[in-house]
């Protein structure tokens, strides 16, 4: 299947069509929280951001939807504007249901260059998923909500895995039909996006920890899930997830790869070093 192909876009957009999934926020099985779930959950301190990044992210598919003339991938694109909005529908259920303190924000105007903003928060989609698919693992195996909430974040991370695998198809498609796929040229904006989705992030955690009275906010504030919590094994977690979500879909399609084979890097790196030095690897684990 030739990239920036007519086949290599029938593929990635009725792939995503064919895998979406019909449901109602309000409708879903929420669970009854006992008094230690509730005060768990109402101590996170990012649910503010997350619903007004979910919000900003629908209004964002939205006018990216309206700029395209291909009636395929439009069609499949409203489908994901759709989603997110619907993501953001769910928080406010959520919200609203086990009394959350989070406050709904207005959003700010869109940007001039709608394109660009939709490659921006294509790239921040597929680093928050990555340490999201990370994060999601560790509060899970640690029991830090029922179970019954993990199966209903679980359709959320679901589609965060569609949404990704489609915007890096589309990325590519749109750049082998500009000529743009080179040995050089896509990772070189590939790795520029990261690093504005990587100033993107920063500054949300500056906004959260406002919000939060100086509490933390970053997606990679694990530690509020397990007291054994260490970045090593964040990584692994991030990785692993990755690539099982990421395995469950099809073959055919490209998969996010830079964020994986720079997590790969570092493992390989941090393994190297226990192995070399495994006094200090002891002194700091303990």
């Amino acid at each position: 299947m030739r990239l920036g192909s007519d086949a290599h876009k029938e593929v990635f957009c009725r792939q995503f069509m064919l895998t979406h999934q019909t449901y109602e926020p309000e409708t879903l099985p929420w669970p009854d929280l006992d008094p230690a779930a509730l005060q768990r959950i109402r101590s996170v301190p990012f649910w503010q951001e997350v619903l007004h990044t979910e919000k900003r992210a629908g209004a964002i598919v939205k006018a990216f939807t309206e700029t395209l003339d291909d009636p395929l991938l439009k069609e499949a694109v409203a489908m994901q504007g759709f989603e997110e909005t619907r993501h953001a529908d769910l928080l406010r259920v959520m919200i609203r249901r086990y009394e959350l303190d989070a406050t709904e924000q207005p959003l700010e105007p869109m940007p001039a260059d709608i394109v660009t903003a939709f490659k921006d928060f294509g790239f921040g989609e597929c680093m928050d998923s990555f340490l999201g698919f990370g994060v999601f693992k560790i509060a899970r195996t640690s029991e830090f909500l029922p179970e019954a909430m993990f199966e209903i974040f679980d359709t959320l991370m679901y589609e965060e895995t569609r949404h990704v695998v489609f915007f890096v198809n589309w990325m590519a498609w749109s750049q082998a039909r500009r000529g743009t796929m080179g040995k050089l040229a896509a990772p070189l904006i590939t790795v520029w996006f990261y690093l504005r989705a990587v100033k993107r992030m920063m500054g949300l955690a500056r906004r959260g920890a406002l919000v939060n009275d100086g509490k933390d906010f970053a997606a990679t504030q694990a530690g509020v899930f397990l007291d054994n919590f260490t970045f090593r094994g964040f990584l692994e977690d991030c990785y692993g997830e990755n690539k099982r979500r990421m395995g469950e879909l099809d073959p055919e399609l490209i998969k996010p790869s830079f964020l994986p084979q720079l997590t790969h890097a570092a493992l390989s790196a941090l393994r190297l070093w226990s192995l070399r030095h495994p006094r200090s690897t002891t002194a700091a684990a303990a």
